[in-house]
């Protein structure tokens, strides 16, 4: 972890060179919300390749590069593709861009992601604020090493690492808006596979509500680095252990852009309140 000092110093450089705002929010622009630019006033696009010490994303449905600019008059910087485990990095790497967000000003981590459905009662197409996770990416953490106490505390709290009132807020807007959003448990996962029946059962046996094989490293570090949180997950299929269909990465790309347009209602609405108050 001690190197990582450094390099969030050389990315943020980079990045305050060709856009010098301050963002309020940063937002990671996960399978499902990767349209959310068009509702932006753009007014720089770095690819990641050009930023010293960032990864590539190499998954399905997802660019590569920051998108900054503003949303409903708050300045943000966007990811447009994200990082995993199964991509070969490790979390240091995949949580890299958290740290130089923070660094470049955010307050508030907004996470989207799709994700598979355990409870029965969600169905596809419909949107799940995470309030909390289970984290089952084994032998894995973004924290790993000797502390940097600059970045953040040896031992951080997770009682809490999804903002309460962010959440409420958040199912306020679907509300308001007509559409299904439930509150449960993101369940994380390395992948790249999806699950057999058995792991659908006892992922469910365990209290998880949706699998996923994101969000939990990037709310880890958001968490260490004293961030408030907002998680949205998209339901693209439900497992039924007991009569279980293929799962195809395609037909959950598909399945999650179709609740692009109520996704991006809950982020333009978060970020609104946000410029005026604290939630």
């Amino acid at each position: 972890m001690q190197q990582l000092a450094v390099q969030i110093a050389a990315a943020t450089q980079f990045i305050r060179s060709a856009w010098p705002a301050r963002p309020t929010a940063g937002i990671i622009l996960g399978t499902g919300l990767g349209n959310f630019t068009s509702e932006m006033r753009i007014e720089a696009e770095i690819p990641y390749e050009t930023i010293p010490h960032f990864p590539r994303s190499t998954a399905m449905g997802h660019k590569g590069q920051l998108v900054c600019g503003t949303v409903e008059g708050v300045p943000v910087v966007t990811m447009e593709g994200r990082f995993h485990a199964y991509e070969g990095y490790d979390q240091s790497q995949i949580t890299l861009p958290v740290r130089v967000m923070r660094e470049l000003g955010i307050s508030l981590l907004i996470i989207s992601n799709a994700s598979g459905g355990l409870n029965p009662h969600y169905c596809p197409g419909e949107i799940m604020l995470i309030e909390d996770h289970i984290n089952l990416m084994l032998g894995q953490n973004p924290l790993f090493g000797v502390n940097d106490d600059r970045l953040g505390p040896r031992f951080p709290d997770m009682s809490r690492p999804y903002d309460p009132g962010l959440i409420e807020l958040a199912l306020e807007i679907a509300r308001r808006e007509n559409f299904v959003a439930h509150r449960g448990v993101y369940v994380s996962l390395t992948g790249p596979n999806y699950e057999t029946a058995a792991e659908y059962r006892l992922l469910r046996l365990i209290g998880g509500d949706v699998v996923g094989m994101s969000t939990v490293p990037e709310t880890i570090t958001a968490v260490h680095a004293g961030l408030r949180v907002l998680a949205l997950s998209t339901v693209t299929n439900v497992a039924n252990p007991n009569a279980l269909c293929q799962t195809d990465g395609a037909d959950v790309v598909a399945a999650a852009s179709q609740a692009g347009p109520n996704l991006a209602k809950i982020v333009r609405g978060v970020l609104k309140r946000y410029s005026v108050d604290t939630v």
